[in-house]
């Protein structure tokens, strides 16, 4: 007689024994029989709060200087990035959905205990990293939208809690309405940008030629490559996909647990395609308009030089306006920025709390949660800012991919471990496809950040002592 698989530990019930407890189990879903689209729609969300973080102002930069410097010869590196995102989000779905827990309690209940505090101060670090880059890149978008001095505008993204407050409020299921709505905003700005103004309409043909033949002979490829795979897979983001999926109400038998990973796959690879198509327009719309060009001369007559170390974020800005003929094109550059950071915000402080609630068991009010973690990125970022001026902008974003591609291997290799066990994950551990994508996308990125690592130190390095 054939044994049956183990499964998993069916997790406790109580709301408050889970990270996010105000919302577990809170959005209801149809029976496992019920038709695709009915249950499809009931499950998608949580992978769109996590697509932000694939699109998120980090992202902008490095994909802005592939475009201009080797216009479509790094699209295919922007794919292979967000194909290694998807299989990651899909195994912290799955981790999540099978047994009940976030990657965070995982680690807590399946490490020895000495490993909590560095784990977890490990992860403050990069919630604390990712929440420097939204802040920036909201407080550039703000100064470029209304003329509000950078300090200041950074001053006020400090008070965007007060958004997701209000939001808590009403459930997951508006959270992710107005994430989806900030999403629908970048594309339609840069679907605006790329296929209604007539000086930006793409070469289909040599962008499918460049996806299709990887290449990375030119020189400065590989470390812009780089910068797009470390600025595309987020740390936080692992941790919050596997909190995020137990928003859904559904059972514990076979079928329900089934259902649940085959919807929470769907999900993630449809969110992440939408991100990856933003971060293919980025690049593309870059490369129509910069690239082959060495300056360009904006409204006053002053000449905007292209260099390899531009801030690309801001050149964008100045120079979309005059390179296209409409002021239009400036704007929604703008907006789509400011949609970025905003919805970046609000993962962010997601992850935040699943991070210390995961690792800790510690709950403290989501206001006072979110104040301490935007003081801890903002005050730096205030007091460099007002000693640089706005050429620190960079600077400071840089070193917070630094730091996130340092730490991504800290979150990958324990959701790999956890969702291949038998132990842990029972009959839902990974099978031979996902085992060999999940460990070949984790070895990678690791070899990449590690091949990077000199470098990456040396420029965090020159960033803090100022030189």
């Amino acid at each position: 007689m054939k044994k049956d698989a183990p499964h998993p530990p069916v997790p406790d019930s109580r709301s408050d024994d889970h990270s996010l407890p105000e919302s577990y189990q809170t959005v209801s879903v149809p029976h496992a029989k019920a038709g695709f689209w009915r249950q499809w729609l009931a499950f998608s969300g949580p992978a769109i709060l996590i697509s932000v973080g694939y699109m998120d102002p980090g992202n902008w930069g490095t994909d802005l200087a592939a475009g201009a410097q080797f216009k479509f010869g790094l699209l295919w590196v922007v794919a292979l990035a967000s194909f290694m995102g998807v299989i990651l989000q899909v195994l912290s779905a799955r981790l999540g959905v099978a047994t009940g827990k976030d990657l965070a309690q995982c680690s807590r209940d399946f490490y020895p205990r000495w490993m909590r505090w560095p784990n977890w101060l490990t992860m403050e670090l990069a919630v604390i990293a990712t929440d420097l880059a939204e802040a920036l890149g909201s407080a550039v978008a703000l100064n470029l939208l209304f003329h509000i001095p950078i300090p200041w505008a950074i001053v006020i993204t400090a008070f965007d809690v007060l958004l997701l407050l209000s939001l808590q409020g009403m459930g997951m299921r508006m959270i992710e309405a107005v994430v989806s709505v900030f999403v629908l905003t970048i594309g339609v700005c840069y679907g605006i940008e790329i296929f209604v103004l007539p000086q930006t309409q793409p070469a289909f043909a040599d962008m499918a030629a460049a996806l299709v033949s990887p290449d990375l002979r030119q020189a400065g490829m590989m470390v812009v490559a780089i910068g797009i795979i470390g600025a595309t897979v987020m740390p936080h983001n692992l941790f919050l996909h596997s909190a995020l999926v137990q928003s859904r109400k559904f059972g514990r038998d076979d079928n329900s647990i089934r259902t649940a990973i085959k919807f929470n796959t769907v999900d993630a690879a449809v969110a992440l395609s939408i991100a990856f198509l933003v971060n293919a327009a980025i690049l593309v719309l870059a490369a129509t308009v910069f690239y082959g060009k060495q300056s360009v001369v904006v409204a006053g007559g002053q000449a905007v030089a292209f260099t390899p170390d531009s801030d690309w974020i801001r050149i964008a800005h100045l120079t979309l306006a005059p390179l296209l003929g409409t002021t239009a094109a400036s704007t929604l550059f703008a907006v789509a920025l400011l949609a970025s950071g905003q919805s970046s915000t609000i993962t962010g402080t997601l992850a935040g709390q699943v991070v210390m609630e995961g690792f800790m068991n510690w709950r403290i009010r989501p206001w006072l949660r979110r104040m301490i973690s935007r003081l801890l990125a903002v005050v730096p970022a205030i007091v460099i800012v007002g000693v640089r001026g706005s050429g620190g902008i960079t600077d400071l974003l840089n070193l917070s991919q630094v730091l996130l591609c340092m730490i991504l291997p800290f979150a990958m290799f324990p959701l790999l471990q956890f969702t291949s066990s038998r132990k842990i994950m029972g009959q839902w551990r990974n099978g031979w496809p996902l085992l060999i994508l999940g460990w070949t996308s984790a070895i990678l990125i690791t070899a990449m950040d590690l091949y990077s690592l000199p470098e990456s130190l040396k420029e965090a390095w020159r960033i803090i002592v100022g030189r």
